[in-house]
């Protein structure tokens, strides 16, 4: 019997993620979002790991059944079928070895079923069993969630509707819909949304200025994976490939974890999360290893770190962090984590440039002091899904000669405060141009090449300007105001037009005022 293998669907409009995503939230019913997130996403991952197989699956018929190829098993349907249930053709090609019972198609088959959730957590614990790299990273919560009934093949049947190419472009295409998927539950879950997410344009931002070309990549709050998969983008568009960087992860929400595993096995990237979810300053799941560049976005001035337990920690080289916050514990764990000419992008709350509690000041004194801090930017408000609070970012290196000009003793400050357009009530977007001015600024200043400090925006600040200034380290103390433009009116000219023109709209006002006392007195109102 020739096995028969279905066909691919025609690809789908260009917003089929917005309508994906509407028909997938529909079928929430009243479940939370946060729960909910992982049926989808984990629905998502297992039609790619299927469709992937299945697309080797067409490359192995065509090599055994053509007769020129080294392949070739000659005419009988049951060889055949039996090469297609050989698992070296697929792992030897990086692909997910998918026992027949796991594949999409059976599933599919069963959507209609009662017991069909309990069916895809069977499929996921064998496709776990049959690939270690999984094992443990899977998230089997089908058969024990709160949908209405019929709900679960409904969205089996929805997750079937996406139109896949083929090849690369299917990965391409299933990688949008899990990033688009990421973005969406986290805004539905809005505070929460940020434990796991950190938004695209943020990610771009520290990609950009870091330029992460080789070499070992780190995350160590690594969330969702979103700093590997824009690395590997920016690799892509320099004209070099995914294999050119290695990544490794560390993150300690379990759940999260597991999102992350997922995300980066969509992409057929080899990464590192270490062997369980766990805390980076209690059970750094890297401990020997030293990396080329750190890309974060730690969780902002978290009280509950556990401080206090490591009071001669081999990390604290530039003093020991308080207690009560974590913001320079995370910093110098970064520190401590590069290479030699190794370089950190690390996303911090605002007040992590001029605070003086506990021995922070300190601290910050001393990473001047060792010339360690090489670029701040600080950023506008409401970047954020979880907090409307203004950020910065700092980038750390250890080698100031490295990828430029020496640039030992200083410092670039950019404030890029007024940066960003409004995307809905709630979040503030930074544009691809403005991302492309920051890199530019930064890599210009770095390379000594058409550099020029910009009023209001940028400044290469010397040691002893940073001294003068007790180390504070906000851009804004160093860019001074922008320049305002100049028509040539004399001050005196301009101060009368101003007063006459601010005494006519006063009067006006006033008039206002008398009309709508007036008018309120008609329908037996005083005001």
């Amino acid at each position: 019997m020739l096995l028969v293998i279905p066909k691919k669907k025609e690809d789908t409009p260009k917003d089929f993620k917005a309508v994906l995503w509407a028909s997938a939230d529909k079928l929430r019913a009243q479940m939370d979002a946060a729960e909910y997130k992982h049926l989808v996403l984990g629905m998502i991952f297992l039609k790619y790991i299927s469709d992937t197989f299945e697309e080797q699956q067409k490359k192995v018929l065509a090599m055994i059944s053509n007769p020129e190829s080294d392949y070739y098993l000659g005419d009988d349907p049951k060889d055949h079928q039996e090469a297609l249930e050989d698992r070296d053709y697929y792992t030897q090609a990086n692909v997910f070895w998918v026992p027949a019972d796991a594949r999409w198609e059976a599933l599919r088959d069963k959507a209609p079923q009662p017991e069909i959730g309990q069916l895809i957590d069977k499929a996921l614990v064998v496709i776990e069993n049959e690939n270690p790299t999984l094992r443990g990273k899977l998230d089997k919560r089908f058969g024990a969630a709160q949908l209405e009934p019929g709900r679960m093949g409904e969205l089996v049947n929805l997750i079937s509707t996406i139109g896949f190419g083929e090849g690369q472009k299917a990965g391409d295409v299933l990688g949008e819909v899990y990033e688009y998927f990421l973005g969406q539950f986290a805004s539905a879950e809005g505070k929460k949304g940020g434990q796991f997410y950190t938004p695209a344009h943020i990610v771009k931002t520290l990609v950009a200025v870091l330029s992460p070309d080789k070499g070992r990549v780190y995350d160590p709050c690594c969330g969702s994976g979103g700093m590997f998969v824009q690395s590997e983008r920016f690799i892509q568009e320099q004209g070099g490939r995914k294999d050119d960087i290695s990544i490794y992860g560390q993150e300690s929400n379990p759940t999260t974890w597991r999102l992350a595993a997922m995300n980066l096995a969509i992409r057929g990237f080899a990464s590192d999360l270490g062997q369980e979810p766990a805390d980076t300053f209690a059970r750094d799941q890297h401990p020997d290893q030293k990396f080329d560049y750190i890309l974060a976005n730690p969780p902002f001035n978290i009280s509950d770190w556990g401080g206090e337990k490591y009071e001669n920690d081999v990390r604290w080289i530039y003093g020991r962090p308080p207690a009560g916050n974590a913001n320079y514990a995370w910093l110098q764990h970064m520190l401590w984590k590069l290479k030699p000419r190794g370089q950190a992008g690390v996303v911090l709350a605002n007040g992590s440039m001029s605070s003086n509690k506990g021995n922070e000041g300190n601290i910050r004194e001393e990473m001047v002091r060792k010339d360690v801090v090489e670029v701040m930017i600080s950023l506008p408000e409401q970047l954020f899904l979880n907090t409307p609070i203004p950020v910065c970012i700092w980038f750390l290196s250890n080698d100031k000669t490295y990828r430029g000009r020496d640039r030992k003793g200083k410092t670039l400050f950019i404030d890029a405060r007024n940066m960003g357009t409004m995307k809905d009530r709630k979040q503030k977007i930074l544009s691809d141009n403005e991302i492309s001015k920051i890199a530019n600024t930064v890599n210009s200043w770095r390379k000594d090449k058409e550099y020029e400090n910009v009023a209001g925006f940028c400044y290469g600040a010397k040691f002893d300007e940073i001294e003068k200034n007790g180390f504070v380290l906000t851009p804004g103390r160093y860019v001074g105001f922008p320049e305002t433009d100049d028509n040539g009116e004399p001050f005196d000219e301009k101060m009368s037009r101003l007063t006459a023109l601010l005494k006519e709209q006063l009067r006006k006002g006033n008039d206002l005022d008398k009309q709508i006392a007036e008018n309120m007195k008609k329908i037996g109102y005083e005001i």
